[in-house]
């Protein structure tokens, strides 16, 4: 006898199973996708923000930081070692003495067979003086901690300077990212007209050929562009403290066209306000401190001391009435290591010299950073100069362009002609982005050639 199985209980299982893996499938696909997108956010950043992550993150301003501190601390031993001296010491002592008897001349001395002694000491000292060597030392540090902060401030600097570099070949990348996709876009409707020429017999296959190897060069372009974003995209997230996953965007930059002062105004704004010609200075005055810390090192020293003594013959250190003796003295102590006047000698000529060296070092920083403020306030004007010129020349290639269009439409401009002037225009566009860029960054470049980058 055959039994007639009822399959539909069986199917509507299965068709549940299935909807029940198409829901786990969208939802796993959802979690990676959300995975995907915590592991590279966009953010948009200005340049003020940049530059604030960059100082706030820097493994070099903490080193700076370090050096302060170790600086400071150089600082406190110099002034600790103007205090007071002083010290205590005790000590106990016993005696055998096998051999007691002591004849000199008719006179005999039994001492005992064993003795017992305790002596303590206690001393202070206070340097009256020393000719100012402790307070030549102390000056000299406390200028080695201003010499320290003015280093992290050049560090500060240089790290802003490397932010706003970075920031703006960023910046150049994204912008001529855009022109590529733009001309992108007009490539494509000139290939789309013209295949539509050729279909139409008004155009030749090798004229739509000339138009998609045009819309291939630019590719090219396109693919060195979004390496070389990728790569200075990493390196800002790395020099900003953010994690590498970061995609940077930049809006916009500020206006290249500022108004600027005179050559004058910043040659001497940079002479009274760089690090380096401050540090110099101070190196000079610390310089002549070690002159004078060697002269001192001449002179005799006068200290006056005090010092105080127990003497007890018992085994029991505590002292006991009528079995100790504690003498107290006060006084001076006058010295004078009278050979350091002919071995300083050469010290001293060594440290005139180091001294004359830090004098012409400085002459030679002040004649580079003249050179610099030059360089970079030349360029920031060529900068502006050419940002002007590329926009008239923007506009004649967009004229052209325009004519060129409506020729190739009337079939009185060849595809080459087409071409060449689309690409024209393409060139035109890249230069001015790039110049624009340029003349942002030599303005800041300007700014920190006079000191005030982040002033």
């Amino acid at each position: 006898m055959n039994t007639l199985l009822n399959t539909q209980p069986f199917n509507t299982i299965k068709q549940t199973g299935r909807r029940l893996g198409q829901y786990l499938m969208l939802a796993g696909g959802a979690v990676l996708l959300s995975f995907q997108t915590a592991a590279a956010q966009d953010r948009t950043i200005t340049l003020d923000e940049a530059i604030k992550l960059g100082l706030q993150t820097s493994k070099t301003l903490r080193l700076s930081q370090a050096q302060i501190d170790e600086a400071i601390t150089r600082y406190n031993q110099a002034k600790d070692s103007a205090l007071p001296t002083g010290g205590v010491s005790y000590t106990y002592s016993f005696a055998y003495i096998p051999a007691n008897k002591l004849t000199v001349e008719n006179n005999t001395i039994f001492l005992p067979r064993t003795a017992n002694a305790n002596l303590g000491t206690a001393n202070i000292a206070e340097v009256l003086f020393a000719g100012g060597r402790y307070k030549f030392a102390k000056e000299s540090t406390d200028l080695l901690v201003k010499v320290a902060r003015l280093d992290a401030d050049q560090n500060r600097d240089q790290i802003a300077a490397t932010v706003v570099n970075q920031y703006y070949n960023l910046y150049k990348v994204l912008q001529n990212k855009k022109v590529v996709q733009q001309n992108l876009n007009s490539v494509d409707q000139q290939i789309h007209q013209t295949q539509r020429f050729f279909q139409q017999g008004i155009v030749t296959k090798n004229d739509v050929l000339r138009f998609q190897l045009q819309r291939s060069n630019i590719e090219l372009n396109g693919i060195d562009l979004e390496s070389n974003r990728k790569i200075i995209n990493y390196n800002l997230d790395i020099l900003l403290g953010l994690p590498t996953t970061t995609q940077l965007n930049i809006e916009q930059i500020a206006d290249n066209n500022r108004e600027i002062a005179p050559l004058s105004n910043y040659l001497d704004t940079a002479l009274a306000v760089r690090q380096e010609l401050k540090s110099l200075d101070l190196r000079t005055k610390a310089a002549d401190l070690n002159i004078k810390t060697i002269h001192a090192n001449q002179s005799p020293t006068l200290a006056a001391t005090a010092s105080a003594y127990y003497v007890g013959l018992s085994a029991n250190p505590l002292p006991r009435n009528g079995s100790y003796v504690a003498p107290i003295t006060a006084g001076l102590n006058l010295s004078w290591d009278f050979g350091s006047l002919w071995h300083n000698k050469n010290k001293i000529a060594e440290a005139r010299v180091q001294r004359e060296e830090l004098i012409i070092n400085k002459d030679i920083t002040a004649d580079n950073i003249r050179n610099d403020v030059n360089q970079n306030y030349q360029t920031y004007i060529a900068s502006v100069d050419k940002v002007k010129l590329l926009e008239t020349a923007i506009a004649q290639a967009n004229e052209n362009n325009r004519i060129t269009i409506s020729r190739y439409a009337n079939s009185t401009a060849s595809a080459t002609d087409r071409a060449d002037a689309q690409t024209l225009l393409y060139e035109a566009q890249t230069n001015l982005e790039l110049a624009k860029a340029d003349a942002g960054l030599a303005y800041y470049n300007l700014l920190k050639a006079t000191g005030k980058l982040i002033k």
